[in-house]
């Protein structure tokens, strides 16, 4: 279910997609402490998986420079960026985007998202892609949504697995992870593989 909150912010418009675990929304500036808590406490986690963090990454500076592109790439049609929380509590668990948005004969978007290490495999991610995916091919029309994941990534690959992505192929020095460029596998869903 999308229930907008709003016209648009300075970030990213009020959007919010519900499911029974958790809800997605995009960033706004009162996110900046939880948000960087949470990254400082997964750093170790995450940094096999990640680009490398540039030296001002948790700032407050950092972070409303990132509403600022986020809310640019939302009015463009560029990519849709979202924190995951659980819905219980109402805490911030990880976040995901749609991104690389191709429109014409493509109708396509890149996923990526990551979870903080106190909230991994404990069904976050999953219930946030699914709601993405959602959102993916519902509101935003969408045909193809692609993702990749390092070759030793075993709860990703699992995850793209169970939720219906099919394994596409390998990629050689796909992206540029914790400063080296690393090989990928590549997987893709269409929107009539979805069953939502």
């Amino acid at each position: 279910m999308i229930r907008l909150l709003g016209s648009g912010l300075v970030s990213a418009p009020a959007v919010r997609l519900d499911g029974e675990q958790a809800y997605l929304r995009p960033a706004q500036a009162r996110d900046w402490q939880e948000w960087a808590e949470l990254r400082a406490r997964s750093r170790g986690f995450l940094t096999p998986w990640e680009p490398t963090w540039p030296a001002d990454t948790l700032s407050r500076a950092a972070f409303l420079r990132r509403l600022r592109r986020q809310g640019t790439e939302w009015r463009e049609d560029e990519a849709y960026s979202f924190l995951t929380f659980e819905k219980r509590f109402d805490t911030l668990v990880g976040g995901l985007g749609l991104g690389n948005v191709r429109r014409g004969v493509a109708q396509s978007a890149t996923l990526g998202y990551w979870v903080g290490q106190a909230y991994a495999r404990q069904g976050f991610t999953g219930a946030a892609v699914r709601l993405a995916l959602d959102f993916a091919f519902g509101r935003l029309g969408l045909h193809r949504i692609e993702a990749s994941c390092l070759p030793n990534n075993l709860p990703s690959r699992g995850l793209l697995e169970k939720l219906g992505f099919h394994y596409e192929g390998f990629a050689r020095g796909y992206l540029r992870i914790n400063g080296d460029w690393c090989d990928h596998r590549l997987y893709a869903i269409l929107k009539e593989d979805w069953s939502g």
